[in-house]
C-alpha cells in the first residue's frame, strides 16, 4: 500500500505558485510572501505594495481564527461542538452560519453531490487520519444510513445547528474557499490592490498583477507533475479538486479522497480534474468537489441551470471540456496542446 507523497505535493504547488505569480514586477512595486500551516496545509500569502506586511500578519491571524471554528477535531470549535452537541442546537459564530449557509445550498443544489456529512464514512476510509484502507461494503453501508445533509437543523438567523444522533459534519470541501475569501478582504482593508494566494492549491488573486495584466494561474496536471494549462484570472478564485491531491492504492487499485456520497465510495464519473473559477472562494471551493462528482454531464446540466461561474474538467480519456467564459483565457500547455478541447456554451 502506498498513499501520495507530502513532498511531491508540495513541489507541485510551490511551482505552481512559481508559475503563477514569479514573472518580473515593476521595480517600484514588490511583493511580501508568507506562509502559514493552517487546516492541514500549507497557505502561502503574497500581497503587494507598501501595506503588504501589515496585510499578512492581519490575514495570518484572520486564518489562524477561521481554523479554529471550522476544524473538526479541535475541541471547542463550532464544528466539533455541533458534532458532539447530542442533538442539542448549538450556536456557531457568524462566520460558521455563513460558510454553513452556502454549503447546504450547494448540497441542495447539486442533489448532495457535495454532501458535509460525509465525513465518518471518509474517515473509515483513513483519508482523515493517514490510516488506510477499503473498508468492507457493510460497514459502508452503515455509515451511509447517517450521511444526509437534510437531515441538518440549521437556523441561519438564530445561528444554530443541530445533527440527528450519529451523523458528524466537515466543513472541508468548503472552509479553504471561504478562508481565501476572507483574506482578500483582509487584504483590501490594508490597502492591498494586488495580491495572490495560495491555500493548498486553493488559488484566489486580487486584482491584476501590478504592470496590470492578469494573473496566470496553472492547473495541474491530474496524470502527472506538469501542467493541463494556465487560466488567465482578474479578481477570482481558481480552485481545482483532483484524485491526485490524496489517495492511496491497495491491490494494484487506487483509491482516492474525493467520494460519491451516493455510493460512499471514490467517485468514478470520468472526470479525473474539476476547476471552478468565479468571483467566490466558497463557491468554487464547494463546486470543484461537486462537479468532480457529478461528471461532464450533469456539470454541464447545473452551469447552465445555476450559472455564475465558469469550470474546466479534465476526463480520463484526455480530454478538454470548459465553459465559453474560459475559452478565450486558457491555454493548455505541453502535450495538452494537441488534447480535444470541447467549449459549453449557453
Amino acid at each position: 500500500m502506498k498513499h501520495s507523497k507530502p513532498a511531491r505535493v508540495l513541489a507541485v504547488l510551490l511551482a505552481c505558485v512559481l508559475l503563477c505569480a514569479c514573472e518580473k514586477q515593476e521595480a517600484s512595486v514588490e511583493g511580501v510572501t508568507s506562509s502559514v500551516f493552517a487546516m492541514d496545509t500549507i497557505m502561502d500569502l503574497t500581497p503587494y505594495g507598501a501595506a503588504a506586511e501589515e496585510a499578512n500578519t492581519a490575514a495570518e491571524a484572520r486564518i489562524l481564527e477561521l481554523e479554529s471554528l471550522f476544524s473538526v477535531t479541535q475541541e471547542g470549535s463550532d464544528v466539533y461542538r455541533a458534532n458532539h452537541g447530542d442533538g442539542v442546537p448549538v450556536t456557531v459564530s457568524e462566520d460558521t452560519a455563513a460558510l454553513l449557509e452556502t454549503a447546504l445550498r450547494v448540497c441542495a443544489q447539486t442533489d448532495g453531490a457535495l454532501d458535509i456529512s460525509i465525513y465518518p464514512v471518509l474517515r473509515t476510509w483513513g483519508f482523515t487520519t493517514g490510516s488506510y484502507q477499503v473498508p468492507d461494503e457493510a460497514e459502508i453501508q452503515s455509515l451511509l444510513e447517517r450521511v444526509n445533509y437534510r437531515d441538518i437543523a440549521f437556523d441561519a438567523d438564530a445561528r444554530t445547528v443541530s445533527l440527528p444522533d450519529g451523523m458528524e459534519i466537515d466543513l472541508g470541501s468548503v472552509a479553504k474557499g471561504y478562508t481565501g475569501d476572507q483574506v482578500m478582504q483582509v487584504f483590501r482593508d490594508t490597502g492591498v490592490t494586488s495580491g495572490m494566494i495560495n491555500l493548498g492549491g486553493n488559488v484566489q488573486v486580487l486584482g491584476t498583477k501590478p504592470d496590470g495584466s492578469a494573473w496566470r494561474v496553472a492547473v495541474q496536471d491530474p496524470r502527472g507533475d506538469g501542467y493541463v494549462g494556465v487560466i488567465e484570472a482578474v479578481d477570482q478564485a481558481v480552485i481545482t479538486s483532483g484524485g491526485y491531491q490524496r489517495y492511496f492504492e491497495q491491490d494494484g487499485e487506487i483509491y482516492w479522497h474525493i467520494l460519491d456520497p451516493a455510493t460512499g465510495a471514490p467517485a468514478h464519473s470520468g472526470v479525473i480534474s474539476a476547476t471552478a473559477v468565479g468571483d467566490s472562494g466558497t463557491m468554487c471551493d464547494a463546486l470543484s468537489t461537486a462537479l468532480f462528482v457529478m461528471g461532464a454531464d450533469r456539470a454541464e446540466d447545473y452551469w447552465r441551470t445555476y450559472g455564475g461561474f465558469d469550470y474546466l474538467l479534465v476526463t480520463e480519456d484526455g480530454k478538454i471540456i470548459l465553459t465559453e467564459g474560459l475559452a478565450d483565457r486558457f491555454e493548455p500547455l505541453g502535450t495538452w496542446e494537441s488534447s480535444s478541447v470541447t467549449v459549453v456554451k449557453k
